[in-house]
């Protein structure tokens, strides 16, 4: 596999990690017992970390990577393994 296909691979999976882990662990100004703003939606966040979610997303994108390179190189799941028509007798 080539860098540029490595890295294209893990950016996706950065991508998608962060997306996935955007919501854990957010909690709103009345789950923090914080005042709230006047206007402000009451399912708005009190405590966003982007830097935590880019942390959490960056070591679950290489572990992702990871797992994605070992199968390429050894093969374990093919393209023939994710045809499910011959699973159902098609």
């Amino acid at each position: 596999m080539q860098l540029a296909s490595f890295l294209a691979v893990y950016f996706l999976c950065w991508v998608m990690s962060a997306l996935i882990l955007l919501p854990f662990g957010i909690r709103t100004h009345d789950e923090l017992g914080m005042d709230k703003i006047a206007g402000q939606a009451d399912s708005a966040p009190g405590n966003f970390s982007a830097g935590r979610v880019a942390i959490r997303a960056t070591i679950m994108a290489a572990v992702l990577t990871a797992i994605f390179f070992v199968n390429y190189h050894y093969g374990w799941v093919g393209l023939d393994d994710l045809d499910f028509s011959n699973w159902i007798g098609m």
